[in-house]
C-alpha cells in the first residue's frame, strides 16, 4: 500500500527525529501498523508517500516491489521502520533486522534511491521503544501519535484514523448472508455487471436519481431494502450511470454518496460489488484518504483485474499522484449528467486542506 501524506500547511516536522517520525506513521497510513515494514519516502527533503508491507520470513520480493514503488513516486531517499512487537525482548532478532537493512540498501540502490536510516519499533504508540535496525546503538521512545501534527492535519482533511488495518478493512468487508441473498436476485437480472447495452437517456437519468435518493436515505440512517440495493447494482452495470456517479465525489453530497458505496460494497456479491468498490475508492482518493482508496482498489482488482478505472486509480495512487489531479476526472460525470438531463449536487470548493 502506498499513501500520500495529508495535505497540510507547513508544520515544524523533523524527519531526523525517529520518535516523531514513527508517531506520524498512523496519520499517513490511516491505521496503526503491526508486524509491518514501513518505508517513509523523502522527496526533496520533505515527507513523501508512505508504503507498507506485512513482515514475512522472506522479504526479498516485497522489498523489491516497495523499492520500485519508491522510485516510481520520485523519492530521493527513504527511511525504513520495522514494526515488530518481538523487537523489545528479542535481541536474537537483531541479525534478522540487520539482514533486512542490507537487503533494503541493495534493492533501493538498484533503483537510485538512498536508505537514510532504518529503525525497529515494538509498537507505534506513545512510549513505544525504537532502536536502529543496523545496530548503530541509537534508541529512544515514540512520541504520542495522537499529538502528531500530521494526525491533526488528517482529521482536518476529513480522514478517519483506524486502530489497525483489519479495522480499516471492515469498511468494505462483504456480508456473506446479504451477498448470498442478493446473488439470487441479481442472477435473474437482464444486465450483467460491465454490460454495454445502450439504454435510453430517461433510464440512465432514473438510475442516477435513484442513487442520489439512496445516498440521502443512508445518510439519514435508513438503510435501503434489498430490492432497492439490487436496483442500484443494476444501475451501476450501465457505464453511463456509473461514470456520471463519479461526479458525486466532488459534490456537496460526497459524504452521503461515499457511505452508500461502502454499504453496497459490503452487501453486494461478486462481481457486482466491484463498481461500488471503485466508486468508493474514487471518492476516498478525491478527499485524500489513500488508505481507504487502497484497500477498495485492492479488492476491486482482485475480483476484476482488467477493470480500467480501478487500474488507472491504482497506478495513480501507487505513484503518489495528488488528490486534486484525481478530482479532475469527475468533470466527465457532470458532462454526462447534463446530457441525460439530471441535476447533480453543486461542486464543492476545495481548499488547501483537501489536497
Amino acid at each position: 500500500m502506498t499513501t500520500p501524506p495529508p495535505s497540510t500547511p507547513h508544520f515544524d516536522f523533523h524527519l531526523s527525529n525517529p520518535g516523531a517520525l514513527i508517531a506520524a506513521i498512523p496519520a499517513v497510513l490511516g491505521f496503526v501498523p503491526h508486524r509491518s515494514l514501513v518505508l517513509v519516502t523523502i522527496d526533496r527533503g520533505e515527507l513523501g508517500c508512505v508504503m507498507r508491507a506485512d513482515l514475512a520470513d522472506d522479504m526479498t520480493d516485497r522489498i523489491e516491489y516497495l523499492a520500485d514503488l519508491a522510485a516510481a513516486a520520485g523519492a530521493d531517499a527513504v527511511i525504513a521502520v520495522v514494526v515488530d512487537a518481538a523487537s523489545s525482548d528479542c535481541r536474537a532478532c537483531d541479525d534478522r533486522y540487520r539482514d533486512l537493512t542490507l537487503l533494503l540498501v541493495d534493492e533501493l540502490a538498484a533503483v537510485g534511491v538512498e536508505l537514510c536510516a532504518a529503525h525497529v519499533v515494538d509498537q507505534v504508540a506513545a512510549g513505544g521503544f525504537w532502536r536502529c535496525a543496523d545496530g548503530c546503538g541509537e534508541e529512544g521512545r515514540v512520541d504520542d501519535p495522537g499529538a502528531s501534527p500530521l494526525a491533526a492535519a488528517a482529521v482536518l482533511d476529513g480522514r478517519r484514523l483506524y486502530g489497525s488495518r483489519d479495522e480499516l478493512l471492515q469498511v468494505i468487508r462483504p456480508d456473506p448472508v446479504a451477498g448470498a441473498s442478493m446473488k439470487r436476485k441479481l442472477a435473474l437480472a437482464a444486465r450483467p455487471p460491465g454490460g454495454a447495452v445502450s439504454r435510453p437517456d430517461a433510464d440512465v437519468r432514473r438510475d442516477v436519481e435513484a442513487a442520489l435518493t439512496a445516498a440521502q436515505q443512508v445518510a439519514a440512517g435508513d438503510q435501503p431494502g434489498r430490492d432497492e440495493l439490487v436496483r442500484l447494482a443494476l444501475g451501476l452495470a450501465d457505464p453511463r450511470v456509473r461514470d456520471t456517479l463519479y461526479a458525486l465525489a466532488v459534490g456537496e453530497c460526497a459524504e452521503q454518496a461515499e457511505s452508500l458505496w461502502a454499504l453496497l460494497a459490503r452487501n453486494l456479491p461478486e462481481p457486482w460489488r466491484v463498481e461500488a468498490l471503485v466508486l468508493l475508492a474514487f471518492s476516498a482518493y478525491s478527499r485524500g484518504d489513500g488508505p481507504l482508496a487502497g484497500v477498495s482498489l485492492e479488492a476491486a482488482l482482485r475480483s476484476r483485474p482488467t477493470h480500467r478505472m480501478a487500474g488507472m486509480l491504482d497506478t495513480a495512487l501507487q505513484s503518489g499522484m495528488r488528490p486534486d489531479r484525481i478530482r479532475e476526472l469527475a468533470l466527465t460525470g457532470y458532462r454526462l449528467a447534463e446530457q441525460v438531463g439530471v441535476q447533480l449536487p453543486p461542486r464543492r470548493t476545495w481548499g488547501r486542506r483537501a489536497g
